[in-house]
């Protein structure tokens, strides 16, 4: 059964009331996928364009998304985050920016919501900010790569 649906088959927030504060975490993965002459750039440093830096403006657009979670993905508790963290490694030889949010807090329920958002909307923005150099981006994978806390752990094989 699924948990965000009621005995009449109705769309219903999770009842959190009755369960104990824990700590929870969750690591959540973007995958951006450039154009080789929008890669070169990017190594040489933080790309400047007229918006700002991209990759520092993309980390502060994941951390202000994972906030908004609950007002962007419906029936989504409020969450009080003590912790989100975006890092963007582009490796080298490498055509694909890695996006990885992680976000902690003291909760009743989980925060896998909040990181897949936070590196779903650095990602976006990463796009936005270039692709006016190079629309050829693709945003080709959103994955969650690990939770812990509450009843189950996760870890991505």
């Amino acid at each position: 059964m699924l948990s965000h649906v009621d005995a009449q088959n109705r769309p219903s927030m999770v009842d959190v009331g009755d369960k104990a504060v824990t700590e929870r975490a969750a690591h959540a993965v973007a995958i951006v996928s450039l154009p080789a002459e929008l890669t070169r750039q990017l190594k040489a440093g933080d790309l400047a364009t007229a918006k700002g830096p991209v990759f520092a403006t993309a980390i502060l657009a994941g951390v202000m998304g994972a906030k908004k979670t609950s007002e962007l993905i419906p029936l989504c508790h409020p969450m009080p985050l003590e912790d989100c963290q975006i890092e963007i490694e582009l490796p080298p030889g490498g055509q694909d920016a890695t996006v990885h949010c992680r976000v902690r807090t003291h909760a009743k329920t989980g925060v896998e919501m909040e990181a897949l958002t936070g590196a779903s909307v650095a990602a976006l923005t990463i796009y936005d900010m270039v692709k006016a150099i190079s629309p050829g981006i693709v945003i080709k994978e959103i994955s969650l790569r690990e939770k812990t806390g509450g009843k189950t752990d996760y870890r991505a094989p």
